[in-house]
């Protein structure tokens, strides 16, 4: 069963058109890569998916169940959980407290942080009482990923996970992907501008631009020099 389906959606802000005909799919099991330029559209189809943003026609439905219209709250009590770009943590919480605002969306039996977000990222169990400003930019998206971990969620969205973080953090986040895929059976969706992290972890790739949906296809399909063109700044 597919978990993810964006049919023709469009977006606007205003007079501008953000989102022109947007199809997608996200499937349980594998990582669904959103690859594209900056300012193509790629957040707004994110904010489209978790209700930040309303969309003006088109329909995204979860588990066979419309979206259009319900609040982002619901959807996260449904089972979407997103890592927003910029990690968007709380600084003045600890960790244990950011990793706890993961409970609002969940039953008061589910309330406890799953042991495999430290097994994961070993780091978030060691600083339990730092403050979550405290930490370096990688591990504040550690934090990012276990706080939507806490969610128990179905579907995964990442936006721009690698963005500004060292290599040895993003080699971390790689692996907890994949463990999350292969083991975990999630749905992934990842929105990215680093095309080696992309085509090593995606099953399936979508290339944006201006708004719209350019290429669809498996991840070998970034070696092609006519799908690469697309990226080119």
């Amino acid at each position: 069963m597919t978990t993810l389906e964006v049919e023709d959606v469009h977006l606007h802000y205003g007079a501008a058109e953000a989102l022109r005909g947007v199809s997608l799919k996200a499937e349980p099991g594998r990582i669904t890569c959103v690859l594209g330029r900056n300012g193509v559209g790629k957040t707004s189809l994110l904010s489209a998916i978790t209700g930040q943003h309303g969309v003006t026609s088109g329909s995204i439905r979860f588990e066979d169940k419309e979206l259009k219209g319900q609040p982002p709250y619901a959807r996260a009590a449904r089972g979407i959980a997103s890592v927003p770009q910029g990690r968007e943590i709380f600084p003045l919480l600890t960790v244990r407290e950011n990793l706890e605002t993961g409970y609002a969306c969940l039953p008061r039996k589910q309330r406890s942080v799953p042991p495999e977000v430290f097994e994961m990222f070993p780091v978030l169990d060691s600083m339990l009482s730092r403050r979550g400003g405290d930490l370096s930019g990688g591990q504040q998206q550690q934090l990012a990923i276990g706080r939507a971990l806490v969610t128990r969620p179905k579907l995964l969205i990442l936006d721009e996970p690698t963005e500004g973080i060292q290599p040895s953090i993003i080699k971390d986040i790689g692996r907890a992907l994949t463990y999350l895929r292969d083991s975990a059976g999630l749905t992934i969706l990842l929105v990215e501008q680093y095309l080696d992290f992309c085509r090593e972890l995606a099953d399936h790739v979508y290339i944006m631009d201006r708004g719209e949906i350019v290429h669809s296809g498996p991840a070998e399909d970034l070696d092609n020099a006519d799908t690469r063109r697309h990226l080119m700044v």
